[in-house]
């Protein structure tokens, strides 16, 4: 299983209150079939026999109902380090996962909560950016101002700012700046090496709602793909439109779990 650079995503999971209803779920969705360890409250996912994400049931009813993203590191202790000392929060010190690896939870400045992976036996995505996988990450917050140069520390990432368009702004500093892609340390930061990006939640939404990652899986056909989420039991959050790079809808699974699916540019007719 090939390695993922440092501070790549490289895993997705998804918290259920019942396992077996979201195997449903998204089995008829994307098609995906189960692999699931003896005894084991989770259960593996596979796109075309590939690993994509894993399915796991909840151990405490208070937890959310959501997707979780994990950003691949060579030094998780590291990595927890950083997160402390930039702001964030570790959630769940570094804790082994068997042979596959080492994982802990963080929280940003912000409050959006997400994984870290050190990989062991188990790298993380087999396959990603197809229909039926993981293709993108982005995180949800009312901080920007924290929250950038958080990330920009933690993994090194560089800022690419966008307007509404999709368009770089990086010279026009009057330009209305509401999304960030983040490319690699090491990379020409851009669309074309961007692995995530950052999100502003505006005072048009709820101020309840707290800073959230929100994980992207590719699809072939972004309109019926919303269309069979609905008769499976979920709901559109943001009915299917058109962005820079494709086609796209927010949906909510069975349970309530958010998450997009995106049709790529190269996918549409």
């Amino acid at each position: 299983m090939a390695a993922f650079a440092h501070s790549a995503p490289c895993w997705v999971d998804v918290q259920l209150s019942d396992l077996e209803a979201g195997k449903r779920f998204y089995g008829g969705l994307f098609g995906w079939t189960f692999r699931a360890g003896d005894g084991m409250p989770f259960a593996d996912a596979l796109s075309g026999g590939r690993l994509v994400a894993a399915l796991a049931a909840k151990k405490d009813g208070r937890m959310p109902t959501a997707w979780g993203v994990y950003f691949a590191t060579d030094d998780i202790r590291a990595t927890v380090a950083a997160v402390r000392e930039h702001g964030g929060q570790i959630i769940t010190d570094p804790v082994r996962a068997g042979r596959a690896g080492i994982v802990a939870q963080a929280a940003d400045p912000g409050g959006a909560v997400f994984g870290l992976w050190q990989p062991g036996e188990r790298a993380g995505f087999e396959k990603q950016n197809d229909p039926g996988s993981f293709c993108w990450t982005e995180v949800h917050t009312r901080r920007p101002e924290r929250v950038d140069p958080f990330y920009e520390k933690v993994f090194g990432f560089q800022g690419t700012d966008l307007d509404e368009g999709g368009n770089d702004v990086s010279g026009d500093a009057e330009a209305l700046v509401d999304f960030r892609m983040w490319s690699p340390e090491g990379t020409e930061p851009g669309p074309d090496t961007a692995v995530g990006g950052r999100s502003v939640i505006t005072d048009a939404f709820p101020a309840e709602l707290p800073s959230y990652f929100l994980t992207y899986f590719a699809v072939a056909d972004c309109d019926a793909a919303a269309e069979l989420a609905v008769q499976l039991g979920g709901r559109v959050s943001a009915p299917p439109f058109d962005i820079p790079y494709g086609r796209m809808a927010v949906l909510h699974d069975d349970q309530g779990a958010l998450f997009a699916v995106l049709q790529p540019n190269e996918l549409l007719p």
